[in-house]
């Protein structure tokens, strides 16, 4: 039921209530609409121009819609009183009360004596026993925070202070009390408390007296499981009850606790509930009577009235409800004087057993900085907005501090306050929260906010009963010792203070917090002995003691008043330091700090958390992980300021150490560390500290006081000299453990920045530079706060980049300058001489100069005056990672300022590419004017000044030689020989080693020569390994053809300088060796440049393999010696296994056939392909690699050649899957079909048919490529794209989208779009039918109904949706006629208003919503045949003979769709109607200046209007809108049971059940008992309700009764038919089985059995049924039964097998003419024109009654005639004569 209420349309139809107990509330309408609603839809306005209409001639009722406005106002203290009935949810349990949350933030509490009867009378006899009772249950165990409880107010006392506090009770006897036997009806939703544990079940107390209530067990089992409260129902336990059977009047009364019939339960009319029995908890069905700003006011269970406050609105449709709309609605509370019922829309109180929305720990005390003001109400108080989304209330006193101080205006909607979270109100949904600044600043808000030994001064205590025991000894305040408040905290050495409970003459027992006690043994009480110290010490006194040992598993604790510090008594002198240390710091805490004093090594400072009593230090080189900053920090800090966020490095007790080194802090943080020497491992990285320096090697600390060494060999890639050239102390590095030491516990570390780095050296490098940057921002931003001289403030304004107008003071020898100038007062100004650039110039000069550098410790500024910095440049835009070249300016201690060359902009690049990387040669320093080429990497505009950047590793001369990755690896190179060869000479030589793309060759004991790959033999086999055929130790004759440099391994010209130096480069072709060799290297330097310019594009050429380059993904390989090439992944083949593991398919030193494509981008190598240039022209197949999979739009791919490709989800495969991007993932290599290549976009495709098309394999979803490709009627697959209010959009291709309206996506009603979203994701699949194609305008309309795709519906009928169409089976014939009889009402209604008004051209049409509208629009079709509508006239006179009251064909059973929504069009049409409408709209704007004669004619047309409804009234052919009109007809013909039919369907369209039920019940009572099919269709009518909305049970109600009423076997049948067009086969197979043992004898029951299983597709049960029947059949049936079977095996089963029947049937009774026929029937229709002849021709030579054989020979002539030539005919005219003529001679003797 609740799903159903969810998804009808809300509001519905205006029902006038029959009793006339209520006036008609719509006429209190009028005043609302001008305040309140945003949107007023089309079908307001009409609803509301009919009102107006309405009151001209019902003045009567003009007295009741002056009804007084309702004043809502929420539930406050003041309202409640004794005997109040509200809905309460459990907040806390306590042993002896529950405390309940009430409505409105309110709450109350039960006492333990208020459960129920039963328990209180536990409670007495365990008071009396004295002893625990095994039943009794704690409160605890029986309730949980969260659970839903009906209460009453026992009382409301009032305290001395003014508090109230609300005592309320859940003993069902005072909650029911309103309740008596007589009143209990089954469905009751009511709340019943365990008495007793029986055998088969509970007794239940349900507070009614004179009725025994039992809870059967099995009934109790799923809500056992479900509440995992232990194997049983406890006494006590609160349950909420569904009676489910009622006898003897009430005395005796069955109950469930089932959930989910709890949850569905809804309180009916049928229940007959009354406001002196009306419970809190019931969920109802309600109309919205009337909407004000502060609620609402709805009518429910047909004659209550209750409101809605504003705290109980649905918060998701806020105030978007509108007069009449029906809504679920659950009673909150019940006045027992003013009977005022308040209720609620909340969605989590609309199932009963439910719980409202908690709201977590973390969030209770939460203060919220900005909250956005909802509503404001300016009685009670304000709605907020918290950052999370959720709603809170502030009431009005915790708005300000005072009433005074209160402004209204600050609470405006959309003003944004603080606030603090102070309570959480279950019933509401809501935070409480308060906007007093007291309350936002209490440290103390709730009982957790509080730890034993915090300092409070008051603390108030709710009335709830907690205790909080508080102490008020000075000496304990006041103490600065650590608290102690458990046993774990009491580590040996602690001293704290505590007092002494008791002396004895073992010694003291000592307290302290949370109850820990100890034990000072006597001999621990003093220096000197103490006899007895009960008389040195009393109760209560405050000593320091001393934690000697403690156990706390045993809780046992030894404590000492000896203390290990000086024994001096604790008199007013003692040293401060010693007490301030008393707080213990754990390493790696994150401490705010101020400077107290600055130290030659470091800074003193004290710890902000402890109000500065706790004093540590922070040592200069801990300030910063860059030297020069440590400097400069200690230099800008003063004594008095703050820095935040310093960590804990080691606390020795006596003095703490910090550290400020960032590196080291992140390290801690990400646990990057060891705590202890066990945990290292060799092989770690590790970020430390140096401690020291010697000269062999330096030792370094990490944090947790681990240390190891680093020898001097491991210090550095270079040879270390002096250790303290490389290295200082406190310098942060990052180490690599080599080896440990365990017995010693050493370690030996390595700080070579080879082994510590990462291998991006770009990227540790800008961190570096980063991070360096960050802290100069923070040193500048410490001297801005600070403000005083103007010296720091001009050092705060310099940035680098920043142009200065300046004077010239001085130049010195050395060419540099000095300057002066307004804003850098105090400052050092100067400029190298290069920075003067080529400028003359003399002191007293202005000139202007750039900022390059500012040394904020020496207050130096580095200008530059040069003409390329200072000139002023377009501005570009600089990319990330763009390489430009630019020249260093400046060199300072970390890092060096450069300008790019291009755009002049200042760049800084770290010197340092790691932290141990610290020392370098004079060679490998960067000089001023030198060029580099760098990387930016920050391009924005910062605080810095200069963009940051890095230096080109490429470029850079880097410590450790990385092997040029085109060079060939001779790691046999020996040192560089001279010698005397030239180009051309032979040698001989043997060969030293094979490598796969060269040979080496020892020429003497000294010179070493190579041979390469493809200089051995003259023609290369592809795939031959030329080197392999030369063997180590073989002798070689070879000539030189060139050389190589030893260092570079460059091929050198024979003319170069170094030729003699180099390694010859050998050749053993035999064409080389007998004839002319060419200088191959002879060219300049840039050979290499050239002779890559000798391929052309499209040549082929024979290379070697060199290997594989898994990171750049392509294969290496060498053409010649000094020529090198590459192939890129997706050219090295076509087959797709190839590529996914090209390591495998490629040898090193294999040849191999490429086609060159051009050069690299570096002009370095060849770029090659081995599967020829590719082409990528439409139809090309080829190959390529995912690179990125977009979700429910499909792939890109990589293809050869660098190109880009797309490949919709209409592309994947022949066949559409669900999740079509499943099998891919980026990296997956594909061979791809191009569909086009169009303005550089290519569209691909990976269908079989596409890329295999002789294959021949099935596809089963074609390609649609344009409209044309799309026609009526046809099925076709494809994604749901989208779901838009106008319907749902489905992709059938890349460029095809086709609409399906709603109504044509499934048969169910759906209110709630986000359903559709939920059940038809983007992505979905699923099989559409064309409904229309609109090729002009490219629209496809298509539709997913089952019944026009043959899939189950896309909504799953188990939502419990209403239908649009209930009928299961629709017969065509039956469908035509409805379908004509509704034209002919369109029809007629049309030619009334045609008269003043052309009709609207035939198109769809939809029934305009009128005021009675449930809000359901009805689509129908008219046909444009004219045909039909003639078709239509003639049959009028079937359709409707008045003096035949219209039958229902029951096949039909009973439903509300199109048919039945006739009765919903209007009398106007829509054009009329519409146009009043908007008539009715301008009335106001016309009033004014309307004329006498204007409002004469106005009066006049408003008579005219007047005639024509009452016309339209009394007109026959009108429609019924309302339950009376339903009334009317249904007492003119009481026996129409279409009539009842539609009147029930009217109800349900309002989603009104009930009232469905009901007007069933009335027309089985009204129906004349002759009328047996009129009653028997209402029968159907009412079973086909239950099963759609009821439940099995109360189907199964229905079905007895119908049985007994009717004839047994209709009713079997029909509830069959039911069952099977619902889907639920397993029950009509049940059924079935029933009728076969209780209508043995009836022929149909097997027939429609059988035709069900052959439907189900059971055909072998379908055959065992067959013989079951003729057993149970008498013989003269088993020929028509077996016949029957043969014609419905023919439909639905085996036609084989039906042949086979036929067959049988006929041998054993030749002569039965009637089979013969039904035979030759379903052969014509299903049969081949063989078979039918061959039937034909034997039963003509049949010996039968010449009558029979002339209605034979007659039929085979109409076939023949029909289906067969000339010939054929004449056969059978010739076979009909010789019968003739042989039954004549028989004739004549």
């Amino acid at each position: 039921m609740a799903s159903l209420e969810e998804n009808f349309p809300r509001g519905g139809i205006q029902k006038k209530p029959t009793e006339g107990k209520t006036p008609n509330p719509k006429l209190e309408r009028d005043n609302l609409f001008d305040v309140h609603h945003e949107e007023q839809s089309q079908k307001r306005k009409r609803s509301q121009s009919v009102q107006g209409k309405q009151k001209k001639f019902k003045a009567d009722n003009i007295a009741t819609a002056k009804d007084s406005v309702v004043n809502i106002e929420p539930l406050t203290i003041e309202a409640l009183c004794e005997g109040m009935l509200l809905l309460g949810c459990i907040k806390e349990v306590s042993d002896y009360e529950l405390v309940i949350s009430l409505p409105s933030g309110l709450s109350g509490f039960v006492p333990v004596t208020q459960i129920s009867d039963a328990y209180s009378k536990l409670l007495s006899k365990e008071v009396a026993q004295g002893e625990l009772l095994e039943d009794l249950n704690s409160l605890s165990d029986m309730y949980s925070p969260g659970m839903l409880v009906r209460c009453i107010v026992t009382s409301v006392e009032k305290s001395a202070d003014g508090r109230r506090s609300i005592k309320l009770s859940i003993d069902p006897k005072k909650v029911n009390k309103g309740l008596n036997a007589s009143a209990l009806a089954s469905g009751m939703l009511l709340s019943g408390f365990v008495s007793s544990v029986e055998d088969h079940g509970y007794l239940i107390d349900i507070g009614v007296s004179g009725t025994h209530a039992f809870l059967p067990r099995q009934k109790a089992q799923n809500y056992i499981k479900a509440v995992k409260r232990g194997p049983d129902l406890k006494i006590g336990q609160n349950l909420n009850c569904i009676i489910v059977e009622v006898k003897n009047e009430g005395r005796v009364v069955r109950l469930s606790v089932d959930r989910s019939e709890v949850a569905a339960s809804l309180a009916t009319e049928r229940q007959n509930w009354t406001l002196s029995n009306l419970l809190p908890g019931l969920v109802v069905k309600a109309r919205v009577q009337k909407v004000v700003p502060l609620g609402m006011k709805l009518s429910f269970l047909s004659s209550f009235t209750g409101i809605v406050d504003f705290m109980h609105m649905d918060p998701e449709k806020s105030m978007n409800y509108s007069p009449d709309q029906v809504v679920k609605a659950c009673i909150l509370s019940i006045h027992p004087t003013s009977k005022v019922v308040r209720l609620t829309l909340r969605q989590a109180f609309l199932c009963p057993g439910g719980s409202p929305n908690q709201l977590s720990n973390d969030r209770m005390g939460a203060v919220v900085e900005e909250s956005t003001v909802k509503a404001f109400y300016k009685q009670f108080g304000a709605v907020f907005e918290l950052d999370d989304g959720t709603l809170a209330f502030a009431r009005l006193k915790h708005l300000s501090k005072t009433r005074k101080s209160f402004k209204p205006g600050a609470f405006k909607t959309g003003c944004k306050h603080k606030c603090r979270i102070i309570d959480y109100s279950l019933m509401d949904e809501m935070c409480i929260v308060s906007l007093k600044y007291q309350i936002i600043e209490a440290r103390f808000l709730q009982y957790q906010d509080i730890h034993t030994g915090d300092v409070v001064q008051v603390l108030e205590c709710n009335p709830a009963g907690r205790k909080l025991i508080l102490t008020l000894k000075k000496s304990l305040i006041q103490s600065k010792l650590p608290v102690l408040s458990n046993y774990e905290d009491a580590k040996a050495g602690l001293i704290t203070h505590g007092f002494v409970v008791c002396a004895r003459e073992f010694g003291c027992i000592v307290k302290f917090y949370n109850d820990v006690k100890g034990l000072v043994p006597k001999n621990e009480l003093s220096s000197e002995p103490i006899s007895s110290p009960d008389k040195v010490f009393h109760e209560g006194q405050v000593v320091k003691v001393m934690v000697l040992k403690c156990e706390p598993q045993q809780e046992r604790l030894l404590l000492s008043f000896r203390l290990s510090n000086k024994p001096a008594p604790e008199d007013k002198k003692e040293c401060t330091p010693k007490k301030k240390q008393e707080v213990k710091y754990q390493i790696g805490e994150m401490v705010d700090v101020k400077v107290l004093k600055k130290k030659d090594s470091g800074l003193e400072v004290s710890i902000l958390e402890d109000e500065g009593n706790v004093i540590a230090s922070i040592p200069t080189v801990h300030l910063s992980d860059f030297v020069a900053t440590c400097k400069l920090l200690w230099h800008c800090l003063q004594e008095g300021d703050v820095l935040p966020r310093v960590m804990c490095l080691s606390d020795k007790g006596d003095h703490i150490i910090l550290s400020r080194k960032s590196a080291v802090i992140s390290a801690v943080q990400e646990e990057q560390i060891v705590r202890s020497f066990s945990e290292i491992q060799p092989g770690m990285l590790l970020t430390g500290y140096v401690r020291n320096v010697m000269p062999f090697g330096v030792f370094v600390e990490f944090p947790f006081g681990v240390t190891g060494l680093a020898p001097k060999v491991s210090m550095s890639d270079k040879f270390v000299t002096d250790t303290k050239d490389h290295f200082v102390v406190g310098q942060t590095v990052i180490a690599k453990v080599m080896s440990i030491d365990e017995e010693k516990q050493r370690v030996l570390l390595n700080l070579k920045v080879s082994e510590c780095s990462s291998g991006d050296s770009a990227a540790e490098s800008f961190a570096l530079l980063n991070q360096y940057f960050k802290e100069m921002k923070e040193i500048r931003n410490l001297l801005r706060r600070r403000g005083e001289p103007s010296t720091t403030q001009g050092l705060c304004e310099l940035v680098p980049g920043k142009e200065l107008q300046l004077v010239v003071q001085d130049v010195k020898e050395d060419g540099s300058a000095l300057f002066s100038g307004s804003c850098v007062t105090g400052l050092t100004v100067t400029a190298t001489r290069y920075h003067l650039g080529d400028k003359n110039i003399v002191p007293g000069e202005k000139t202007k100069a750039l900022v390059l550098h500012v040394d904020a410790l020496t207050s130096k500024v580095y200008v530059s005056l040069r003409e390329e910095l200072l000139k002023q440049r377009a501005k570009q835009r600089l990319t990330e990672n763009s390489q430009h070249s630019a020249i260093v300016q400046h060199i300072a201690e970390d890092f060096a300022v450069v300008s790019l060359l291009d755009t002049g902009q200042l760049a800084a690049i770290p010197i340092a590419s790691h932290f141990n990387d610290t020392f370098r040669f004079d060679s490998e320093k960067l000089k001023v004017g030198q060029t580099i080429i760098a990387t930016l990497k920050v391009v924005k505009v910062n605080d810095h000044g200069v963009l940051l950047a890095v230096q080109d590793p490429a470029k850079k001369k880097v410590f450790v030689r990385v092997r040029n990755e085109s060079e060939t690896a001779l790691e046999e190179m020996l040192p560089a020989v001279k010698h005397s060869l030239s180009l051309g000479d032979t040698v001989t030589g043997t060969v030293k080693s094979v490598k796969p793309t060269h040979v080496t060759v020892a020429i003497d004991d000294k010179l070493t020569g190579s041979i390469h790959a493809s200089r051995i033999l003259d023609e290369v086999p592809i795939g031959s390994f030329p080197t392999y055929t030369l063997k180590a130790g073989q002798k070689v004759t070879a000539r030189v053809i060139g050389g190589r440099d030893v260092n570079t391994h460059r091929y050198l010209p024979i003319t170069h300088p170094h030729f003699t130096r180099s390694i010859p480069e050998l050749s053993i072709r035999p064409s080389e060796i007998e004839g002319k060799v060419t200088a191959m290297l002879n060219l300049k330097e840039d050979s290499a440049l050239k002779k890559l310019g000798l391929y052309n594009a499209g040549q082929t050429v024979t290379c070697f393999v060199k290997k594989y380059n898994i990171l750049k993904n392509w294969l290496e390989v060498e053409v010649a010696p000094d020529i090198r090439g590459r192939v890129p992944h997706l050219l090295l083949s076509l087959n797709t296994k190839v590529l996914k593991h090209p390591e495998k398919s490629f040898k090193n030193g294999q040849a191999i056939s490429a086609t060159v494509t051009g050069t690299d981008v570096t002009e370095t190598n060849l770029c090659l392909s081995l599967t020829g240039i590719q082409s990528l022209e439409q139809g090309t197949i080829t190959v390529g690699m995912v690179t990125k999979v977009t979700p429910h739009v499909g792939l890109t791919i990589a293809l050869p050649g660098g190109k880009t490709g797309k490949v919709s989800i209409f592309h994947l495969n022949d066949t559409y899957t669900e999740n079509p991007l499943g099998d891919f993932k980026v990296g997956k290599i594909v061979r791809c079909c191009i569909l086009s290549n169009e303005n550089g976009k290519i569209q691909l495709s990976l269908r079989q048919s596409r890329l295999n098309p002789k294959s021949n394999s099935k596809v089963e979803d074609v390609e649609i490529t344009c409209i044309k490709d799309v026609k009526k009627g046809q099925l076709v697959r494809g994604y749901v794209k989208s779901i838009s209010p106008s319907g749902v959009f489905f992709g059938l291709s890349t460029s095809l989208l086709g609409r399906i309206l709603f109504q044509n996506v499934s048969p169910y009603f759906v209110q709630k779009q986000s359903l559709y979203e939920k059940y038809l994701p983007e992505g979905k699949l699923l099989t559409a039918k064309v409904l229309g194609v609109n090729g002009k305008e490219k629209h496809i309309e298509l539709s997913l109904l089952p019944e026009d795709t043959g899939m189950p519906s896309v909504l799953p009928e188990s939502l419990g949706l209403p239908r649009y169409d209930a009928e299961e089976e629709k017969r065509e014939a039956d469908d035509r006629e409805k379908r004509e009889e509704l034209k002919l009402k369109t029809k007629r209604t049309r030619e009334n208003s045609e008269s003043e008004q052309e009709a609207k051209p035939k198109k769809r049409k939809v029934c305009p919503a009128d005021e009675n509208d449930s809000g359901i629009e009805i689509y129908y079709r008219e046909e444009d045949d004219d045909d039909q509508e003639e078709e239509a006239v003639k049959k009028k006179s079937k359709i409707r003979k008045p003096d035949e009251a219209p039958r229902l064909q029951v096949s039909m059973g009973f439903t509300w769709d199109e048919d039945m929504n006739a009765m919903d069009i209007p009398v106007l049409n829509q054009k009329e109607e519409s146009s009043e409408s908007e008539e009715e709209e301008d009335l106001q704007s016309k009033l004014k200046k309307q004329t006498k004669k204007e409002k004469e004619l106005e009066k006049q047309k408003k008579e005219k209007e007047l005639c024509k409804l009452e016309a339209a009234l009394m007109d026959p052919s009108r429609q019924p809108q309302s339950a009376d009109d339903f009334d009317r007809l249904v007492l003119s013909s009481p026996n129409s049971s279409i009539l009842w039919l539609q009147y029930m369907a009217f109800h349900l369209q309002a989603t009104e059940i009930e009232k469905a039920r009901a007007v069933a019940e009335r027309a089985l009572k009204t129906i004349c008992f002759r009328e047996e099919q009129e009653k028997l269709n209402v029968w159907v009518a009412l079973l086909n309700l239950e099963n759609m909305y009821g439940t099995e049970e109360t189907l199964m109600k229905v079905f007895e009764r119908a049985v007994q009423y009717n004839e047994p076997l209709k009713v079997f049948q029909h509830l069959c038919d039911i069952y099977a067009n619902s889907e639920k086969y397993k029950q009509a197979e049940e059924l079935y089985h029933t009728m076969l043992k209780r209508f043995r004898q009836e022929k149909s029951v097997w027939l429609k059995y059988a035709s069900f299983l052959l439907k189900q597709g059971q055909t072998e049960a379908t055959h065992r049924l067959l013989e079951r029947a003729l057993k149970a059949l008498p013989t003269k049936e088993h020929v028509d039964v077996i016949s029957r079977f043969a014609q419905l095996e023919f439909r639905f089963g085996d036609p084989e097998h039906a042949k086979a029947l036929f067959e049988s049937t006929l041998s054993s009774y030749p002569k039965r003419t009637d089979i013969w026929s039904i035979y030759m029937d379903i052969m014509i229709k299903h049969g081949s024109q063989k078979e039918v002849r061959d039937i034909f021709e034997r039963v003509i030579h049949l010996s039968l009654a010449p009558k029979k054989m002339k209605f034979f020979f007659k039929r085979y002539l109409d076939y023949e005639k029909k289906f067969g030539t000339a010939e054929s005919v004449l056969a059978v005219k010739r076979a009909a004569l010789e019968y003739v003529e042989t039954k004549s001679s028989l004739a004549d003797p």
